[in-house]
């Protein structure tokens, strides 16, 4: 029995490794999840036959988690999606968090007869230094995806929070987590062991939360990805706990891809990783009521039909305004509209926009935009000076010139879809206010772009109705 569940756990393992890789294109994604999902499903089965399991409580845990996923999959909006995945990571953390208090907590009466029962591991320093590896990331990856995901939600605050000293108690939360961790791993049979592991419990869980607040909402993608391949380590720490082949290959798989994706997405904003986590970036006061000289022209949606009925070239730049509108389908209707009038249609999409990385591609998939018309912003970038109408749907810090134009900026440096550079701009917005990050987008006080204020959904539809009638 345990040969065939090694072998299962090794066909799983190779059918994550296809699924993700088919996951990088767009034609081959729903085949790769499908594979992906087969081979959670191995996994599974192949745990489950393991002998002297609860399966009274595990077929409690299976119908309970369905129903709640079930449930949670039906009621979040497409605008929800960046919380949800915040809340998934976190809770994938928590679990990580409890394999590893559990295997503690069932070694505890006899130290060496649980090394005993384990004997895959070289002695109880290793032992305990998987638990408390666990524990460490599984804590905070729980405390700060529930951060995030009260940030993303607006529950709290979304700017960076940040208090005198803050960086300097940080770093003696991180270093007590170290040193407690630490003696828990040297001393884990003798008697003070227990309020040591307390105590990196608590630690693990306090530096989740120490660590978000301080990050503000403009950097929520780079927090989401990093949170995501947090949650991927943590798994992996708690196969070891558990002697797990396939948790520790899957927990790897997703705390490497986590790990890529958080990379691209600080290379996306020209900043490091180290500067997203310590920067505190949006905590500086005022940092949005920065004064542009100029003011923001409005124009008509009937205006705005006739320059787009006469345009040749036009390029979407959408934001998390038409997530929130739910305006993607008719953002579709109105490209097939353009198109069938001879224009060349593209959608511009910026690796951060959105709440989580990724939302715009997910958006746009959903409404069946073909996916040869998603363009990279370095590849729109290159033509955009010969772009006749870059329509932007409720994004702010992607296309915001500052970037490229005002060393004080805080986004100074970092890459924008550079829609300026187009021959006329229509910014669709609800109101005169800032992005998330809260900065002045100097976009919408240049001479070339003119607002278009009200809801996406309705203004683009309004649009679709002028080339209808």
């Amino acid at each position: 029995m345990q040969f065939a569940i090694n072998i299962s756990y090794i066909i799983a393992a190779i059918l994550f490794v296809f699924g993700i890789k088919m996951l990088g294109s767009a034609s081959t994604a729903v085949r790769g999840n499908r594979i992906s999902s087969l081979g959670m499903l191995l996994a599974v089965v192949a745990t489950l036959a393991r002998s002297n399991l609860g399966y009274e409580w595990i077929a409690g845990g299976i119908l309970t988690g369905a129903l709640i996923g079930f449930i949670a999959a039906k009621r979040v909006q497409m605008t929800g999606m960046p919380e949800l995945v915040a809340l998934f990571n976190g809770f994938g953390g928590l679990a990580s968090l409890l394999v590893g208090w559990a295997e503690y907590e069932k070694a505890r009466p006899d130290w060496s007869a649980y090394l005993t029962e384990n004997d895959a591991v070289p002695g109880s320093w290793f032992s305990a230094l998987v638990i408390v590896l666990a524990i460490v990331i599984g804590g905070i990856t729980f405390t700060g995806s529930i951060v995030a995901y009260l940030k993303l939600s607006g529950k709290i605050g979304a700017t960076a929070a940040g208090f005198p000293g803050q960086k300097v108690v940080n770093l003696l939360v991180m270093a007590g987590l170290v040193a407690v961790g630490a003696f828990f791993s040297i001393a884990v049979e003798q008697a003070n062991a227990p309020s040591l592991f307390l105590a990196t419990v608590a630690l693990s869980l306090l530096l989740g939360v120490l660590g978000v607040i301080p990050i503000g909402g403009g950097d929520m993608p780079v927090v989401i990805a990093m949170l995501n391949s947090f949650s991927g380590l943590a798994a992996a720490a708690a196969g070891f706990v558990i002697s797990n082949t396939v948790l520790v290959v899957a927990g790897c798989l997703v705390g490497a891809s986590g790990l890529i994706l958080t990379v691209i997405m600080c290379k996306a904003m020209n900043r490091t990783l180290g500067n997203v986590l310590f920067g505190g970036f949006g905590a500086a006061s005022g940092a949005g009521d920065r004064q542009v000289e100029g003011e923001m022209k409005a124009i008509s949606v009937e205006d705005a039909y006739y320059v787009l009925e006469a345009a040749q070239n036009v390029v979407f730049v959408p934001g998390y305004g038409m997530a929130v509108a739910q305006a993607q389908h008719v953002v579709k209707e109105l490209a097939e509209i353009l198109e069938r009038n001879g224009a060349e249609v593209r959608h511009a999409i910026h690796p951060v926009a959105g709440r989580m990385p990724g939302h715009m591609n997910v958006l746009l998939a959903e409404a069946d935009v073909a996916y040869e018309q998603l363009c990279e912003m370095d590849d729109v970038n290159a033509i955009m000076s010969t772009v006749d109408v870059a329509i932007v749907i409720g994004a702010n810090d992607v296309v915001n010139p500052s970037a490229v134009d005002d060393e004080s900026s805080p986004i100074y440096g970092m890459p924008i879809v550079n829609v300026h550079q187009a021959k006329t701009v229509f910014a669709l917005k609800r109101g005169q206010g800032t992005g998330f990050s809260g900065l002045v987008n100097t976009l919408f006080f240049r001479d070339n772009c003119r607002m278009i204020y009200g809801d996406a959904k309705a203004t683009v539809s309004s649009l679709v109705s002028e080339f209808d009638g």
